[in-house]
């Protein structure tokens, strides 16, 4: 990952979604959580910002001390916690832009390269998404949506889905090769996959990241 160059892609927005319930961290905002002595999310949002014109954090606790990292903050649809689609359609109908990637605040790790290959791909298509896929398996969340997509995405939440390997199946998304980049999409969902990204990381300071 170091030293790969970073292709800034105008016109697209980011979305950091943080606005589930962590059953599987007691509960705790993940992207709250310090890791290296940072939130996480302030290690998602060094990765992704670069790629992107815009960043949303889509958020449905803690709202006031997400804002504190500089960035728009929008919740779900309702507060039902109906999964990550309804955070994406609820940046969507709030943002205006032609594409929306969507990225978990508790992937630390992933690709410099991201946005670039996800766009590069689906505008060699007529889908209206596409999604990383590892090598092994499809990662759902790490996702780029045109924003035609919003209809569909609104249909599959009102009958009562909330699967997003299930929306990409129904939608032929377009799979993107990430296989060379394995362990870019690590997600934390326990105190031991934290402990475990947190030796790969450097303990550095930010002015920039909120207390």
């Amino acid at each position: 990952m170091a030293g790969q160059p970073v292709t800034t892609r105008p016109g697209i927005t980011a979305i950091i979604l943080a606005g589930g319930q962590a059953t599987r961290m007691d509960g705790k905002d993940k992207g709250l959580i310090l890791l290296a002595g940072r939130p996480m999310l302030a290690h998602v949002l060094e990765r992704i910002a670069p790629q992107v014109e815009c960043v949303v954090i889509n958020a449905n606790r803690n709202q006031p001390r997400y804002r504190m990292f500089g960035r728009r903050v929008i919740g779900d649809l309702d507060n039902s916690y109906r999964g990550p689609l309804s955070g994406v359609v609820s940046v969507m109908r709030t943002v205006k832009s032609s594409y929306f990637v969507c990225v978990p605040c508790d992937a630390p790790l992933l690709p410099a390269l991201l946005v670039d290959r996800l766009h590069r791909a689906l505008g060699n298509s007529d889908a209206t998404c596409s999604v990383a896929h590892n090598g092994e398996s499809i990662q759902p969340v790490f996702a780029l949506f045109r924003h035609g997509a919003e209809p569909a995405l609104t249909r599959f939440i009102e009958s009562g889905e909330s699967k997003v390997r299930l929306w990409h199946d129904q939608n032929s998304s377009v799979m993107v090769d990430f296989s060379d980049t394995p362990g870019a999409f690590v997600n934390i969902n326990t105190p031991e996959q934290l402990r475990a990204v947190e030796r790969q990381l450097p303990n550095k300071s930010n002015n920039s990241t909120p207390p």
